[in-house]
């Protein structure tokens, strides 16, 4: 058995809501994690999100380079789309559980990355469960002991742009690809995985439900997609 937990950076968009109508077709529930200011552009779409079931969490207001900000900056940041949220899930009626983060890019700041750390500990931020992991990468980058949510596979279809020469090809070769550069390699039976999608309308106009395209072929390979737990 191959487990993921499925994530979704970059809500909400106009084609969040079709997503989580897929989503909830298969059984699956994601994390969703929003940008405030992309999310203020498509509320009814983040909303409607959280209505059907997703956990959506903090990936900041502005989708920065944290390495590129000050510590306050930094916080800023954080706290802005805590605010955001906290309105989003009051508007839907839903309570909000669970405050995982991820860092836009995976860019956990730079020199300011122990002080972020140690903010998100004191405030209440949840560390998804990766006690499963047991690839080597995991613990010499100290991914472990960290309390925001990396991943461990990256479909990157984000890529699939024009001119880009990114095609629904390399993302296949991505999934079947058992030496990765980054990450670890995806279909390895008794793996277990934290997935990465977005949920961008760019890639919906290049290719229309890249989202089933991708996930069928994982649950066409034996993936079963978990439900997100935390520490």
């Amino acid at each position: 058995m191959i487990r993921a937990l499925l994530t979704i950076d970059d809500v909400s968009s106009e084609n969040t809501p079709a997503i989580v109508d897929y989503l909830n077709s298969k059984n699956i529930r994601a994390i969703m994690f929003m940008v405030g200011q992309w999310a203020e552009k498509h509320p009814q779409e983040l909303i409607y999100a959280l209505q059907h079931g997703m956990i959506v969490g903090n990936h900041s207001y502005t989708h920065p380079h944290f390495s590129e900000l000050s510590f306050e900056e930094s916080i800023n940041e954080i706290e802005k789309n805590e605010e955001a949220l906290n309105r989003f899930y009051e508007q839907a009626g839903v309570e909000r559980k669970y405050r995982p983060f991820r860092f836009p890019y995976g860019d956990k700041g730079g020199s300011n990355k122990e002080r972020l750390q140690e903010y998100f500990a004191a405030n209440g931020f949840d560390k998804v469960d990766d006690t499963r992991f047991s690839y080597p990468f995991w613990k010499e980058q100290g991914l472990d002991k960290d309390i925001d949510t990396l991943w461990t596979f990256d479909f990157a279809e984000y890529m699939i742009r024009p001119g880009s020469g990114f095609t629904l090809d390399d993302v296949m070769k991505r999934i079947y690809d058992k030496t990765p550069d980054n990450g670890a390699p995806l279909l390895i039976e008794g793996s277990s995985h934290l997935i990465l999608l977005h949920a961008h309308d760019e890639t919906e106009e290049m290719l229309p439900g890249y989202y089933r395209i991708f996930i069928e072929e994982l649950l066409k390979n034996g993936v079963e997609f978990t439900e997100p737990a935390f520490l």
